[in-house]
């Protein structure tokens, strides 16, 4: 069984900022290094180790992954990247349209040059079955973004309603079996706490 864990950055500017932060990128705040450092002890603590590293490509989730596991040997990856926001890139959140569900839009922002939700899904899925395909039996951390740790979650567990989006350095955990994934639990490493539900 290959266990795949599934971490949101650190808290960035743009989240300070209430800003629209999908493939544009803003720095860690000191806050968020801090959350980060805070996972580093969760780990020792718990003993929990990894036997492969991923984040994707923006500095907020490679910094992240860096202080929470002093790894500096790590794969990068587009695929687990957040949504693509087009021309809303860097703009107010008060824009996003309502939704039923957290985090998923639609159509939306494929008018304004962005992804749609479809495109989205089938992406952050096709690149955690690349992943998790390469390393049988491992244990794999990923440091991806709100928006993807949802749409996996939604992907994954699509009878179940979650009510709430996993806050910074949150953790998604799965098992793969081969064929499926199939959520575990929650992990808030800054609470010390974990969740089947949330």
């Amino acid at each position: 069984m290959t266990r795949f864990y599934l971490m949101r950055h650190g808290q960035t500017l743009f989240n300070t900022l209430n800003r629209i932060q999908g493939w544009c990128d803003s720095p860690l705040t000191e806050k968020g290094r801090d959350q980060a450092r805070q996972v580093r002890a969760y780990f020792q603590k718990h003993y929990l180790t990894f036997d492969q590293y991923y984040c994707t490509t923006t500095e907020r989730a490679s910094d992240t992954l860096e202080l929470a596991t002093g790894q500096t040997d790590y794969h990068r990856v587009k695929g687990l990247k957040e949504m693509n926001f087009g021309i809303f890139e860097g703009q107010p959140e008060y824009l996003h349209p309502k939704t039923t569900i957290v985090g998923h839009f639609g159509d939306h922002y494929a008018q304004f040059g962005g992804e749609s939700q479809d495109q989205f899904v089938a992406r952050v899925v096709k690149s955690a079955r690349e992943i998790v395909n390469k390393h049988p039996d491992q244990s794999i951390l990923a440091v991806s973004h709100a928006g993807a740790l949802m749409t996996f979650l939604h992907a994954v567990e699509p009878e179940r309603e979650f009510q709430s989006c996993p806050g910074n350095c949150a953790i998604l955990v799965f098992d793969y079996d081969g064929t499926d994934f199939h959520f575990i639990k929650l992990i808030d490493p800054i609470a010390d706490r974990e969740f089947s539900d949330f």
